[in-house]
């Protein structure tokens, strides 16, 4: 009970008194405390999701990979993107120590570091860094890092700053787009996270060694995946906005007509890595794979799966009723960031 103690403080306020929230009321919250970034026609951002950095054990994942998110974060940066992660960068479910992660994957933190001093870095968090939403958490752990090579301790993302949401609004148009994990009201990662907690960190941590896979998780459990994407999909009708989510780790890429919903898929597939782009307006899917050459040689190969579309195609223009109802609900309690983003590369 001590360790649950110790970890109550993460869980939203309803769950710790046992009252059940229910995956719209979980999304409206996240919705209306949603950070604000204001963007336009030249904006260029990168979404990856479900990164899943772990500490090069047998384990993690994410190792298989990492030179292959590697190449994608460095064409990011030198393209000019500002970085989105939507929840789950570090596996802090399975991995108790942040250090081990970041010692493990030193070069990978090195490349997110450029985004952060460019203020081109945005993290969320989701069920399996849901520690990072606490901010003494951040301080002890990512502010700065131990140097083993030195000995002494440098900065890592000094005031860094983790959201449960964003929403990107269009600067003309006015357009929204919501970007949240996607485990708000999956019951097992949600109002019993410290169960799943319990689960992975001293049960399935060791049994993911041999090769079983949580069962409790959607992206291991079909039937589990397809009910939060009908979940999402119906919050989504009845909004009527665009959302980014992940959490499920499959790619998902709307088609015009049908709900907005869109996912960036993961970077722990076993042949490569998927994210989303947002750029000059167009929305498109896009993976990330090593290839062969005829001489035997390898390369990373970047993809276009689908898209890019106009991201305006999903935009249905507000009526002055909708401008009256947006005005009571969702007023932003912090100010709007302008994304610098201008220059095309």
């Amino acid at each position: 009970m001590g360790k649950i103690k110790q970890y109550e403080h993460l869980l939203p306020h309803r769950i710790t008194k046992g009252v059940c929230m229910f995956t719209n009321q979980r999304l409206d919250a996240a919705f209306r405390e949603a950070f604000p970034i204001i963007f336009d026609d030249t904006s260029k951002f990168v979404f990856f999701g479900d990164v899943h950095r772990g500490d090069d054990s047998l384990s993690d994942e994410f190792g298989r990979n990492r030179f292959i998110y590697d190449h994608a974060l460095n064409y990011y940066y030198e393209g000019g993107c500002t970085y989105v992660e939507v929840g789950d960068g570090d596996e802090l479910l399975e991995q108790p120590q942040f250090r081990h992660i970041y010692t493990a994957h030193q070069t990978t933190f090195e490349l997110l570091k450029k985004f952060f001093k460019a203020k081109k870095m945005i993290l969320l968090f989701g069920n399996h860094n849901l520690q990072i939403r606490d901010q003494r958490y951040l301080e002890k752990n990512y502010y700065t890092v131990h140097d083993e090579v030195s000995e002494t301790d440098e900065d890592l993302f000094p005031g860094l700053v983790a959201h449960e949401a964003l929403v990107l609004i269009h600067k003309d148009t006015e357009q929204e787009i919501f970007v949240v994990h996607g485990h708000q009201g999956d019951t097992l990662n949600d109002q019993f996270w410290f169960f799943s907690f319990f689960m992975i960190r001293y049960f399935w941590r060791f049994m993911h060694i041999l090769g079983v896979k949580y069962a409790a998780s959607p992206a291991k459990n079909k039937h589990r995946r397809h009910k939060v994407e009908r979940s999402f999909n119906r919050w989504n009708a009845k909004h009527d906005i665009m959302m980014i989510c992940g959490h499920t780790h499959r790619a998902k890429f709307a088609k015009y007509g049908e709900a907005a919903y869109f996912n960036t898929g993961c970077c722990i597939h076993p042949r490569g890595i998927t994210c989303l782009e947002l750029t000059y307006g167009d929305i498109s899917l896009v993976s990330w794979r090593m290839h062969s050459r005829k001489d035997g040689t390898l390369y990373v190969k970047r993809t276009v799966l689908q898209g890019p579309d106009p991201i305006e195609i999903y935009h249905k223009p507000m009526t002055v009723e909708d401008n009256l109802i947006k005005e009571k609900q969702h007023k932003p309690k912090l100010k709007p960031k302008e994304d610098t983003t201008h220059d095309r590369s």
